[in-house]
């Protein structure tokens, strides 16, 4: 029961940064290689809102995870009735719904608009309210995640390292800890860096010195590009270092390959059939 539960939220962490690359990467790619916005006013507005959507659904599911680690690694058998398949949707249904809340501003952030003839897709918002949006974006979207996975990293690490289990091996035990303390540093750092530009890029734009011109043009695209990138690892990182989630993939792959020969013998059944029909006829 308690390995669905963490299946649930890494599914759902794969389903945000694959909604995330699909719905919103074409677009956002679209601005920095065109010289004018072609999709559209309701466009403008929909895909910056499943940016934000998307963004803060995959951030909130890493956070969810921590927790869940957190639980399982600390707290083995008083977690049991807490980590559970039907707590797991309640909280990924909470992840959604704190993603649309926080992101809903954004429908309206961005507008269609034409400068000198040229079609572009921009804020609109004043000054003073696209600060206050973009530092708690900061806030809510970076900030407070990493201050909940370097807490739930730290104690989970300090658990491990300081626990010994009296049944295994030390060495064996050993090995472990290292295993999982690796895997959790690698996560933390991976998210942390990530995104961190982004974020930077953004509050030198409001608090800094960011003109711009050709060398800030390119070091926004950058920034983005690293974050995207957080999407395609996070998935990689979670579900490969999983026993079930590689005895799943063997199972399907093994099925799929499975079907194929099936299908081909078959195939080749009603080859026979047919020529020996004619033959006969």
């Amino acid at each position: 029961m308690n390995t669905k539960s963490t299946s649930l939220f890494i599914l759902n962490l794969g389903v945000a940064d694959l909604s995330f690359i699909v719905l919103c990467v074409p677009f956002q790619a679209s601005i920095y290689t065109l010289d004018r916005w072609m999709f559209g006013a309701a466009l403008c507005r929909l895909v910056h809102f499943f940016i934000f959507l998307t963004m803060y659904g995959s951030i909130f599911t890493l956070t969810a995870v921590s927790l869940d680690r957190y639980l399982a690694i600390c707290y083995p058998l008083r977690s049991r009735e807490l980590r559970t398949p039907k707590n797991a949707v309640a909280s990924i249904c909470l992840v959604w719904a704190l993603a649309l809340v926080f992101s809903a501003p954004y429908l309206s952030y961005f507008a269609q608009m034409d400068l000198a003839g040229t079609v572009v897709c921009v804020p609109v918002w004043e000054s003073k309210p696209r600060l206050i949006m973009d530092v708690c974006t900061f806030i809510f979207g970076y900030l407070v995640p990493v201050l909940v996975l370097s807490l739930t990293y730290a104690r989970t690490i300090r658990y491990l390292w300081t626990s010994v289990d009296p049944v295994k091996d030390m060495s064996e035990s050993r090995r472990a800890k290292r295993k999982v303390t690796k895997m959790i540093i690698i996560v933390a750092a991976l998210f942390c860096l990530c995104w961190l530009p982004h974020h930077l890029v953004i509050l030198c734009m409001w608090f800094g010195r960011f003109p711009l011109n050709h060398t800030t043009y390119v070091l926004r695209i950058l920034s983005h590009l690293v974050a995207y990138a957080n999407s395609c690892l996070n998935p990689i990182v979670y579900a490969l270092v999983s026993k079930h989630f590689r005895k799943g993939f063997r199972k399907v792959f093994s099925c799929s390959l499975k079907r194929r020969e099936v299908n081909k013998v078959h195939v080749v059944q009603a080859v026979n059939t047919v020529s020996s029909v004619e033959t006969t006829n």
